[in-house]
């Protein structure tokens, strides 16, 4: 009888220990979010969030990407438009990247596009990608 105390005593012990654990490192962690959008315009809103959700977190605000996917593509190489979306996502610590797949489906060159946006070669994978890591993620 006091074996089986001392067992379930040892047992509930570790799962509180454990938990508190757990919840110490939740403190720590970053919040990190990713944006898949199919239209450029909407570029200025989710800057404006980045910004909003960067108070918010204070310091546990990590990394926040925007994936541009679609025939929207298309309109990156209005460099002039993209010049100030690119100049608010840089202040705001927004990364916009931009599907591979896309640029190829609508005859896009990469050296059409501004150079501080970055391609990755499937923005719908990289979505994926972000979300198994723990970003919170929305489409829009």
């Amino acid at each position: 009888m006091k074996n089986l105390f001392l067992i379930t005593f040892l047992l509930v012990s570790a799962l509180f220990a454990s938990s508190g654990l757990a919840q110490n490192t939740m403190h720590h962690k970053k919040n990190n979010y990713v944006v898949l959008t199919k239209k450029i315009p909407q570029l200025n809103p989710i800057i404006l969030t980045a910004k909003a959700l960067a108070v918010e977190d204070g310091n546990k605000f990590g990394d926040f990407q925007v994936i541009i996917c679609g025939k929207t593509v298309t309109d990156l190489t209005d460099k002039e438009m993209m010049q100030k979306f690119i100049d608010d996502a840089k202040k705001a610590n927004v990364k916009i990247v931009i599907c591979g797949i896309s640029l190829k489906q609508f005859g896009v060159g990469p050296k059409d596009i501004p150079q501080e946006l970055e391609v990755v070669g499937n923005g719908i994978l990289h979505n994926f990608q972000l979300q198994k890591k723990g970003y919170l993620s929305i489409e829009l």
